[in-house]
């Protein structure tokens, strides 16, 4: 994968490949290739960036779901159906799934005239993955519908962030449902060993709630790095910075609940602490945060939704929509 930035301030690699003890180490391979950008020029030019309508300081939609059930009875819960739905429609209106460390860290390598999407599960619910005893993903979880609806759509990558907690999918003691995940290519994020409020918790124990889920996954996985944390309950510290850098861990990115879109990561308003999401919702109460309603805006003409020049050398954005973040600047083309 090409990367826009080989480094920044504040980012930290997405997965570190240095050996552990024990068993041998999981060094996951490449993430699936983004699907071939359009033909496009060698270098970017504004009419080329303008023609495809390229911004990509827009907004990006960061959506959440928890638990996929027969019968839902809350707004955090979607039935396997309305989720393939949703995801075909992604697939539909050419949104392509990047991780949430590919967006902090600003690795986003689209074809021309895509937009980017976060897919992101918490709480290692089994209904988001479980594993048949052949060691395949089971029927009607989540991982499974992204990888059918992915494998109908080669342009959508089927790729996910997960958030777990201790013991998550059901168990997992052994961590092979964690190591499957990090070989095919999916981000396992923090969501903090027990599910801690990290806003009413006092500092120890919100960076042990922290470090100690880290050394969890490390231990499943060994040779991964997870880099990005989902705070429980969208709360942050009180001390905010500690949800990025406490002992023991150091990560690119913080997601919130929210309920809207996401900054480009390259716009002066991203803040990687405070990463807004969406709530996965088409009906029912709140569902003007859900993202039915938020697909809806973005799909809407005078929307300000991130759409990839096809460059990932190059950040292009028409000049109405500016100011660039000073990490971008270098690489902005202004049309």
């Amino acid at each position: 994968m090409r990367c826009l930035f080989r480094s920044g301030a504040g980012f930290t690699a997405v997965l570190a490949l240095a050996a552990c003890g024990g068993p041998a180490p999981v060094a996951p391979a490449p993430a699936p290739p983004h699907p071939a950008p359009a033909a496009a020029p060698v270098r970017i030019t504004p009419a080329a960036a303008r023609q495809v309508g390229a911004d990509e300081l827009g907004q990006v939609p960061v959506l959440m779901y928890h638990r996929l059930v027969a019968q839902p009875k809350s707004v955090y819960e979607r039935t396997p159906a309305d989720f393939a739905a949703e995801l075909q429609r992604l697939a539909a209106e050419d949104y392509v799934p990047v991780t949430t460390a590919e967006l902090v860290s600003r690795r986003l390598d689209l074809p021309a005239g895509a937009h980017p999407v976060v897919l992101t599960f918490d709480d290692g619910d089994p209904s988001t993955f479980r594993l048949t005893p052949q060691g395949q993903p089971e029927p009607g979880t989540a991982v499974r519908i992204l990888l059918d609806v992915a494998a109908a759509h080669p342009r959508f990558r089927p790729v996910a962030s997960l958030y777990v907690n201790e013991h998550p999918f059901g168990g997992d003691a052994d961590g092979r449902a964690l190591r499957w995940l990090a070989e095919h290519h999916f981000e396992i994020g923090n969501h903090t060993r027990h599910h801690t409020n990290l806003r009413t918790a006092a500092e120890p124990a919100v960076t042990a709630a922290i470090a100690e889920e880290d050394a969890l996954i490390r231990q499943a996985v060994p040779g991964y790095r997870p880099t990005t944390l989902a705070l429980p309950y969208g709360s942050r510290p009180h001390r905010t910075g500690l949800a990025l850098q406490g002992p023991g861990y150091e990560y690119g990115g913080a997601l919130l609940v929210g309920a809207g879109p996401a900054p480009s990561p390259c716009s002066a308003k991203f803040d990687p602490a405070a990463i807004p999401r969406i709530r996965s919702q088409s009906a029912g109460s709140e569902a003007e945060y859900g993202s039915a309603h938020w697909l809806d805006e973005l799909a809407a003409p005078t929307s300000h939704r991130y759409t990839s020049d096809g460059d990932p050398s190059t950040v292009s954005y028409p000049r109405t929509e500016g100011p660039v973040a000073p990490e971008c600047a270098s690489v902005g083309l202004a049309y």
